[in-house]
């Protein structure tokens, strides 16, 4: 085989987005991404990285090999004071794709080995990394059961490291 080639994105195809995947106001076109960074990671199976938030760059992420079991959750309301975090979850095959709004934090499960590229608003800003505890009891993503022979994922240490939902948006609050 000589390989192969695709397409993973094409700025003429890629969808409008809705006010609530842009983070603009409700009942508004909401301006439509710019995006100006490219990233590829690559994954081992069981390799879990999240929860990571971020409060001035929206996200659009691609399967370009593997599957990801991906988490989303809505922690806008929470910052705001007004209610809890909404969950989402999803399983991406190849070429399947995910925008991540601004204030939605997401974390991702490689089920198997997996490549994802993301393209992002921003370019990387090292204060607007923030993270929470993948296993937040408060948060109660249903991840799946895949990594390490006792069934548990596969961290970086600033991953393992991160703070819960209440303790991060009261360090956003100070």
């Amino acid at each position: 085989s000589r390989g192969a080639f695709r397409e993973l994105w094409r700025a003429s195809s890629f969808p409008a987005l809705t006010p609530a995947e842009t983070g603009g106001p409700a009942g508004s076109d909401g301006p439509q991404p710019s995006f100006v960074q490219a990233n590829l990671s690559n994954s081992a199976a069981g390799v879990l990285r999240g929860l990571h938030y971020h409060r001035r760059q929206l996200d659009y992420w691609v399967v370009a090999a593997g599957r990801a079991f991906v988490a989303l959750v809505d922690v806008r309301p929470v910052v705001a004071g007004r209610g809890p975090a909404g969950v989402e979850t999803r399983e991406l095959a190849p070429d399947e794709w995910v925008v991540i709004p601004t204030g939605v934090a997401h974390g991702f499960l490689a089920i198997e080995p997996l490549e994802l590229l993301y393209l992002v608003t921003n370019e990387f800003d090292g204060r607007d990394e923030l993270g929470f505890a993948w296993d937040d009891p408060a948060v109660a993503v249903p991840w799946p059961a895949v990594g390490t022979a006792d069934g548990r994922p596969i961290l970086s240490d600033r991953d393992r490291a991160n703070p819960s939902l209440a303790e991060l948006v009261e360090g956003l609050r100070h």
